[in-house]
């Protein structure tokens, strides 16, 4: 071959390398551009709920004080005689959700632990489908079951509880929510490095002890976080509430009484016959923003415990 044609053939390689590396290059900046896109959708989508959150709200505040709205005892925006204090609706929320931590954390704790640190391969497998069933489970059959089965069940125990009440649909969001601490806790739990546990083994300490001692206080910090995730998610739920706990507004915190919950409101209100732009109508705007900042400072806390246990995981 001749040095001219080799340097033909040398000058068409070249060509053909920058081609494709132009390709891929536009290739990687159409796919950059497109999960750019979907990115952006949720932050879009997050902006525009507060957006429209905040002015409805404004307008509600317009005509209702801020200091009375965090203060005052009552909550009776549909009656003749209006008070709009959102403490009731606060409790009734509170009292529900920790109801459901206090199934929920010291029964996934104990899963989470058992899967992590004793059960065997085949049975982690097999018992991990059966905890994500509960969270594929809708909410509303949650709620008939809190109303049907838990409250007749709870009135063999407490005669004088209600029909509607705090404690039923508390201790069935607590079972909601159980797969949310338990697999969270988990992943916590089996990122403790290998090496802590075989010090604890190599000290003398039993399986129980390396778990309880060694592996829990490593995954503390996520652990916290699973359960913080968990209390949001159960400040937020609607239906369980909306159809077993009634629609108290009465400032009380006996779990056997009926509570309205901020989220059992909204819906309350917003299937009823409230007019659109009324005062009371606004009401529903005024409790969804104090539901979605409560929630909002709580998903960051979580994020915050997460990421430092993350952080601590890595080094």
């Amino acid at each position: 071959m001749s040095i001219e044609n080799t340097e033909i053939e040398t000058d068409k390689d070249l060509r053909f390398g920058l081609n494709r590396r132009k390709y891929v290059y536009a290739r990687e900046r159409f796919i950059h551009g497109i999960l750019l896109m979907c990115a952006l959708v949720s932050v879009f989508t997050t902006i525009g709920i507060i957006v429209v959150l905040m002015l409805q709200a404004i307008e509600f505040f317009k005509v209702v004080s801020i200091i009375d709205f965090l203060t005052d005892t009552q909550w009776t925006p549909l009656f003749a005689d209006k008070h709009f204090g959102i403490l009731p609706l606060l409790s009734g929320t509170l009292l529900t959700s920790v109801i459901a931590l206090l199934v929920s954390v010291p029964i996934g704790l104990v899963i989470a632990i058992y899967l992590s640190e004793y059960a065997a391969v085949p049975v982690r497998k097999s018992v991990k489908p059966f905890l994500e069933i509960l969270a594929g489970i809708p909410t509303i059959v949650y709620g008939y079951f809190a109303l049907i089965t838990v409250t007749p069940l709870l009135q063999t125990i407490f005669p004088t509880i209600s029909g509607f009440n705090a404690l039923s649909p508390g201790i069935v969001m607590g079972i909601m929510i159980l797969p949310l601490v338990t697999s969270l806790s988990e992943d916590a739990l089996r990122s403790v490095p290998k090496s802590l546990r075989e010090g604890g083994y190599a000290l003398g300490a039993s399986k129980l002890q390396v778990s309880l001692s060694i592996v829990f206080p490593s995954a503390f910090s996520g652990i916290i976080a699973s359960v913080i995730l968990a209390f949001s998610r159960a400040i937020g739920e609607t239906m369980i509430v909306a159809i077993a706990a009634g629609q108290s507004t009465v400032l009380n915190a006996n779990p056997l009484n009926p509570v309205s919950t901020m989220t059992a409101y909204i819906v309350q209100v917003s299937q009823g016959d409230t007019p659109y732009g009324t005062l009371a109508y606004n009401t529903i705007f005024a409790v969804a923003i104090t539901l979605f900042l409560f929630t909002f400072f709580l998903n960051i806390i979580s994020f915050r415990i997460r990421k430092r246990f993350l952080a601590v995981g890595g080094d």
